[in-house]
């Protein structure tokens, strides 16, 4: 209808539900455009609106000094134009991106502003949050006694607001109580701060439910709300209960990702209740299961297995600076510093298997955020050795046989495993194979799984889709074609005695149709490693002569669900399957879709690596699978064996390959042999 003011506005609304999902980038997008048309149309009190809403975005992804910019702006158009309510705001704002810079006398200077402000005009929502930010302002300066007292005053607001708004209005109160349980806590009040954080965990929870089956939502309404969890099983260690604060741990691990696995493996339906399942969620573990929880510099190892007493070790990164003492050196930063040694972040002589291109509005954002956040300088001899001293070392004499079992948290999703270095220069898959699962829930929804769920027998390899006529929004062709991942799968084909689909064949309908009914699929194609993503072959029976919609020839998570997958294995040969982006959650990317889509296991790579290493690796993969090994063993012979030769024995060449899930043999020529005998009896 033309209506320009109701189009900016509606962007503006879309970005402030991204924000409230933690999706902060696309946030930043939607507010851009609403700025842009607040601009055209001359609307002042819209344009206020976004330079404050980019500047709680950029404030969101660590950008204090952009975010401080806008506010500013926000400040200046909402003082022109008479708006005290948003010149209220514009004071807390500015006063979060001052506490953000460690200048807290200055934050509660503005603080002090927009609560004058927010009660003159009766403003509770602005009120609340003025009193609770105030609370976080005294708590940095160690003033707890006057923190409580404003956190206090918070929890009053946000239960009067939550009273009378419904269940909506509930996330005010459970930050409030997460707040009181850190100051409790930081009091040496641990039962207080105990029951601090279980409130503002029940509190989320019951917010958590309202999402349904919205996973992507249900992804970052849980980033947001961590630090709950992790104080409520910090304090728990502090006070001995080792086993309680495992489950606590446990309890906000991969939420999600269960969520997906339970409606893939139940058909929706729990057969018991999660909070029951403390004691439950320990049966059937394997031995040597190391279960890690990151608190800032400090790591939580507990050991689990069957019929054996859990047993807590912690360790610590060295030179790490907490936030509150200015710089820090993060476990994100020390995982890229290990990708920094082991050469893996150079330029490497492989196709570019991303669908980077196709994402839009992607790059401009990252570039600021990385501007906003420079990566230390790092001391790179002995980061293995380092990263093996941190998550291994302390539980080195509890592991006994050759396998291992880690569920890991946080950056240590992207850790390289296998090349961990023990004090006898000896890497750890020289000593085990390796396995990772997200969580505890997840490996006893995987254990209960019944036998004949997932196929027993066939496989499906699909290799370089036909995507040349794929374009973007400029009608631009932006994806090749990856010849070497053509080859890949029909090397594997001749070992498995199976046809692939490649080219104008590998369609999305084509795939679709045989992906339920396969044991073992392969991809070895264009895909997006957060979003689970994977390019095909345009439908070939469309009418444009370009494909114009992305359902055509984009296979997503939601398809995959809808054509319930049973493959007992997925091999994401696309991209850095592995990777993602790093949420409370796990890793968010394609390894975990394809999980939470009904695969009881999945082989992902790290890191990019050469074309040829990758041919060789896994043609000597599938032949140790062919011959009826373990996934876990094939990987690790396939790992020796480049780890011997003279061309691939650097690290960074046998190293990123990484096992999800649960730990299998194949039939593989079992179909074959059926049709043998079928036709032997006739």
């Amino acid at each position: 209808v033309g209506d320009k003011h109701g189009e900016g506005g509606a962007y503006g609304n879309l970005g402030n539900a991204y924000h409230s999902l933690g999706d902060f980038k696309k946030a930043i997008e939607y507010h851009n455009l609403h700025l842009k048309i607040a601009k055209e149309v001359g609307d002042k009190h819209g344009e206020g609106r976004a330079y404050g809403n980019l500047g709680i975005a950029y404030d969101s992804l660590g950008d204090f000094k952009k975010a401080k910019e806008y506010h500013n702006l926000d400040l200046k158009i909402a003082k022109e134009v008479g708006d005290k309510h948003g010149e209220g705001n514009a004071y807390g704002n500015l006063g979060n991106a001052y506490h953000s810079l460690s200048d807290s006398k200055k934050a509660i200077e503005y603080h002090n502003l927009n609560l004058k402000i927010a009660k003159e005009v009766g403003d509770k929502h602005g009120e609340g949050r003025a009193y609770g930010n105030l609370g976080n302002a005294y708590h940095f300066l160690g003033d707890f006694k006057k923190a409580i007292e404003y956190h206090n005053l918070h929890l009053e607001i946000a239960k009067e607001i939550g009273d009378k708004h419904g269940e909506g209005d509930k996330s005010l109160e459970a930050i409030a109580y997460c707040s009181l349980g850190r100051v409790s806590e930081l009091q040496g009040r641990l039962p207080k701060a105990v029951e601090h954080y279980q409130a503002s965990i029940s509190l989320f929870n019951s917010l958590r439910v309202l999402l349904k089956s919205k996973d992507e939502w249900k992804v970052n309404f849980r980033n947001q709300h961590q630090m709950a969890y992790t104080g409520l099983w910090r304090v728990l260690v502090e006070q001995g209960n080792v086993d309680e604060a495992l489950f606590v741990a446990e309890k906000g691990r991969a939420q999600a990702l269960t969520d997906l696995m339970e409606s893939s493996f139940r058909g929706g339906t729990s057969h018991h209740k999660r909070e029951d399942e403390d004691c439950a969620v320990l049966k059937n573990v394997p031995s040597n299961t190391v279960f890690q929880a990151v608190d800032e510099a400090n790591v939580n190892l507990w050991v689990v297995s069957e019929g054996k007493q859990v047993q807590l070790r912690q360790s610590k990164l060295k030179g790490f600076v907490s936030e509150n003492s200015g710089s820090s050196q993060s476990f994100e930063s020390f995982m890229l510093g290990v990708y920094t040694q082991l050469g893996v972040r150079s330029n490497v002589r492989c196709e570019n298997r991303s669908l980077d291109a196709l994402r839009e509005g992607r790059s401009k954002v990252d570039e600021k955020t990385k501007e906003a956040n420079p990566q230390p300088h790092f001391q790179q001899d002995g980061c293995l050795s380092s990263l093996y001293d941190i998550v291994m070392k302390p539980v080195a004499d509890l592991i006994q046989g050759d396998e291992l079992l880690i569920i890991p948290d946080g950056s240590l999703w992207i850790a390289p495993y296998a090349a961990l270095k023990d004090g006898n220069s000896k890497y750890l898959c020289e000593s085990f194979t390796i396995r990772v699962v997200p969580s505890l829930a997840s490996l006893r929804l995987i254990a209960d799984c019944p036998d004949d769920y997932h196929k027993s027998s066939d496989a499906l390899l699909v290799g370089d889709p036909w995507v040349s006529e794929v374009t973007n929004s400029d009608g631009e062709k932006v994806l090749e074609q990856l010849p070497c991942a053509k080859e890949e799968v029909e090397m594997i084909g001749e070992i498995l005695n199976i046809t692939p689909i490649t080219g104008r064949k590998a369609t999305k309908r084509e795939v679709l149709k045989r992906l339920s009914s396969v044991s073992l699929v392969h991809f070895a194609a264009h895909g997006c490693p957060e979003t689970g993503e994977i390019a095909l072959t345009p439908d070939l029976d469309r009418i444009s002569t370009v494909p114009t919609e992305k359902e055509d020839y984009i296979l997503t998570i939601r398809d995959v669900l809808n054509v319930q997958l049973r493959a007992k294995l997925v091999v994401l040969s696309c991209c850095h399957s592995g990777r993602g982006e790093i949420k409370a959650e796990g890793v968010v990317g394609i390894a975990r879709a394809f999980m939470g889509a009904g695969a009881r296991s999945v082989v992902v790579s790290l890191w990019a690596i050469d074309d040829e290493a990758t041919l060789e690796f896994m043609k000597c993969f599938y032949q140790h699978l062919a011959e009826g090994k373990s996934t876990s063993k094939s990987l690790n012979l396939a790992m020796k064996s480049l780890r011997e030769s003279d061309e691939f024995h650097d690290i960074k060449y046998w190293a990123p390959f990484m096992l999800i899930g649960d730990d299998l043999t194949f039939d593989l020529m079992a179909k074959e042999r059926e049709n043998l005998n079928r036709k032997s009896n006739k």
